[in-house]
């Protein structure tokens, strides 16, 4: 199947390594240009050599106001355009309700939450009919997930941000839509496993309850991005899609 990606122009954020730089990835791969963005200069700029002449690094944290508009700045400065915004961002502290400090629930509103609403209305101003906005946020959406109290509270918000900007941005023919991994082989899973001090039997009590019995990889989930992102689904949005090998149980 051709997705339609060829020289389309992505900004994604969180890309210099994990979900986002998988999304990444799997757009260059077909035939998409990519701004890559992410807090660490050299952690980025490796990331976008990388990925090839086809992605470009922009060192940018998204909890700075006006990272947003630099960035779609920068989409249209290196590759003439901007097509749509995939926004991923590293998870917030773990911990539980009682643990979690002011100043942990602080930094990941500003970066997680408002870093994407201002990613989200950014892009939303830049975009014509064709134009996509995507977010990387989790299975907590729908199922909170032990020790991860602040994903738990966050994510679901944005997830209802994402479904209202998808009925007001659906007039002009730009789409909107979000990703719910759960537990793909990243290292901020396998970091997430080792905090039960012992990593095997955490990864092994995990894949049990999933039902294809594995943790997802990588590339899957890039693969999965690139196609809610392209213009082969081009009828789909405010879905919010599990990327989760069967593990939520409702529909």
């Amino acid at each position: 199947m051709d997705l339609g990606l060829e020289d389309r122009v992505y900004v994604v954020t969180g890309a210099s390594r994990g979900l986002g730089h998988a999304a990444a990835k799997a757009l260059v791969a077909e035939g998409a240009k990519v701004v890559v963005s992410a807090r660490d200069e050299k952690a980025v700029v490796d990331a976008a050599t990388e990925l090839g002449p086809n992605a470009v690094a922009v060192a940018a944290d998204n909890s700075d106001p006006a990272a947003a508009d630099r960035l779609v700045a920068a989409a249209r400065s290196h590759f003439g355009g901007f097509d749509g915004v995939l926004v991923s961002v590293g998870g917030p502290a773990p911990g539980w309700a009682a643990d979690n400090t002011d100043e942990q629930w602080q930094a990941a509103f500003d970066t997680v939450y408002m870093g994407a609403v201002r990613m989200a209305r950014a892009a939303a101003a830049a975009l014509t009919e064709g134009g996509v906005i995507g977010f990387v946020l989790s299975g907590s959406v729908h199922e909170p997930i032990p020790g991860l109290t602040i994903s738990n509270g966050l994510r679901p918000g944005l997830a209802g941000f994402a479904k209202s900007l998808a009925d007001e941005l659906g007039p002009r023919g730009i789409r909107v839509v979000g990703l719910l991994p759960s537990r793909i082989d990243t290292d901020r899973v396998r970091e997430l496993d080792a905090l039960s001090g012992d990593a095997a039997a955490a990864r092994a009590a995990n894949e049990a309850r999933i039902p294809l019995r594995r943790y997802g990889t990588p590339d899957e989930f890039g693969t999965t991005a690139a196609f809610l992102l392209s213009p082969a689904a081009s009828y789909l949005t405010g879905v919010m899609l599990p990327v989760d090998g069967g593990a939520r149980h409702g529909f």
